[in-house]
């Protein structure tokens, strides 16, 4: 079993009919295991299954989540253990970042970043005293002990979480041996407990730093002459046969934008050499990207990988901080993201094509219902993914099922992902998307929209047979 809530009613409504209608629907999918079909958990950990460290470097450094709340108030992410790009000195006293956080925990209040610590603190690790600078060093030590005992090691945390399966992401420049162990151990591989996602950013994107130098490695690593357009895409090719022998069951692309193009041979050739030479323009580069979703679109159906599509973000706003502590620690921004217009040379090639899956999340939610509903309820190949990111809070994840269902219903959404790296949060945040989804069909229960043995199946296939479905992860009932 999964650690369960010591707060039976969390997030349930607060209308009583409605809550006991949602207490026994929650019950169906309490239990049922977790499928992870996206994140970023290091899939080292897993592999080399050594302790954790101390409590700060497990849920404080590497969560940006809770580094940039504290930089919006002025405490810069060294001060907090953050690694720097040039080496500079950081903090390295867990305890002293500990205090620090916890002389801020006021600053989180009514967010999904204190929902998901207090209960991974209670349901994780047992502890149940509120933080507070007064408690810190007492929340500390609890953790710490425990941290150093064999049950909780990554993958016995792992067992007792109760994942069935966890995706992981990876670059084609990753020699992929951390997949290579687990499989070894029994834990990796096709249809393993922990697989690979394809995600190919740092070789399409022109304008991410050493791109040139990144297409020059990929043509090392697979033999092919990356020097010409053919070869590069022969290339790609081959590095998505290398990750499906390494379990992958999707790709994952993370572009400012949802735009799609069709290119000619030539004329994506023409974009190809200019950005070698250093020559490319922002709009080549978008051109670019956008091309190459097609071209991925094509790649899946012949080798049947899920397509994944995360747009709209602006990578790297802050520039200060992504110049002093590098890519991915909380400098990133949402954008008004368009989709109708943008999937359209997609779709037209490809979304009436069954064997294409194409799971499309958004940071824009205003799109849920002018967009990306209608979209996914008129294409065969076009599933919703959950709300990410900036948007993964228990007020999002209701917006969600209230803006999208009435158009696209339930069965052309993807099931919940977590997208995280903070491994002891993931049964947390699958238990509020469960409660949520909870909530949500009780009250079309209560108001005698479905009836009461459809909304148990329903929840059953938003929890455990919808992701397994559409991310192609062992075999479902769906």
């Amino acid at each position: 079993m999964s650690p369960q809530s010591d707060r039976p009613d969390l997030l349930f409504p607060s209308e009583p009919s409605q809550r006991a209608i949602a207490r026994e629907l929650y019950a169906l999918v309490r239990d049922r295991p977790l499928i992870s079909p996206h994140g970023h958990v290091d899939p080292g950990m897993l592999a080399d299954d050594v302790a954790f460290p101390d409590p700060a470097r497990l849920i404080i450094v590497p969560d940006h989540y809770l580094t940039r709340m504290l930089l919006s108030q002025g405490v810069p992410p060294a001060e907090l253990g953050v690694p720097s790009v040039d080496g500079a000195a950081v903090e390295t006293d867990g305890r002293t970042i500990w205090r620090r956080f916890a002389a801020h925990w006021h600053l989180y209040r009514g967010t999904p970043s204190r929902l998901w610590l207090e209960e991974t603190f209670a349901n994780v690790f047992g502890v149940r005293t509120r933080l507070s600078p007064a408690t810190a060093d007492e929340i500390y030590d609890a953790i710490a002990a425990q941290l150093a005992l064999p049950e909780f090691r990554p993958r016995a945390l792992f067992e007792r979480f109760n994942i069935e399966t966890l995706a992981t992401t990876e670059s084609p420049l990753d020699d992929l041996g951390r997949h290579a162990k687990l499989a070894a151990d029994g834990w990796g591989g096709p249809g393993g407990r922990v697989i690979t996602t394809f995600r190919p950013d740092n070789v399409v994107d022109m304008e991410f730093d050493g791109w040139a130098g990144n297409v020059e490695q990929l043509g090392q690593i697979t033999g092919e002459d990356t020097g010409r357009y053919a070869g590069y895409l022969a290339a790609l090719r081959k590095r998505r046969e290398a990750f499906i022998a390494a379990g992958a069951t999707s790709t994952d692309h993370g572009h400012p934008t949802a735009l799609t193009l069709r290119l000619g041979e030539a004329e994506a050739a023409t974009l190809y050499d200019r950005g070698l030479r250093g020559e490319a323009t922002p709009e080549d580069a978008e051109a670019f990207r956008a091309h190459m979703l097609v071209e991925f679109a094509r790649m899946s159906i012949e080798d049947g990988l899920v397509m994944q599509l995360h747009p709209g973000a602006v990578r790297n706003h802050n520039r200060w901080l992504y110049a002093r502590h590098g890519r991915d620690v909380g400098g990133d921004i949402p954008q008004a993201t368009e989709y109708l217009h943008a999937l359209t040379p997609l779709l037209d090639a490809y979304g009436n094509d069954p064997r294409l899956r194409l799971v499309v999340y958004t940071l824009d939610e205003y799109t849920f219902t002018r967009e990306l509903a209608p979209l996914a309820g008129g294409y065969a190949a076009l599933y919703l993914g959950a709300p990410w990111w900036f948007l993964d809070s228990p007020e999002v994840l209701r917006r969600f099922r209230e803006a999208v269902t009435e158009t696209a219903g339930f069965y052309n959404t993807a099931g919940f992902v977590d997208d995280t790296r903070a491994f002891c949060s993931i049964p947390v945040r699958h238990d509020v998307s469960r409660r949520i989804d909870a909530g949500f069909l009780a009250r079309l229960v209560a108001e005698d929209r479905l009836p009461l043995d459809e909304a148990a199946e329903t929840i059953v296939d938003l929890a455990y047979h919808l992701p397994k479905k559409v991310f192609k992860i062992g075999s479902s009932d769906l």
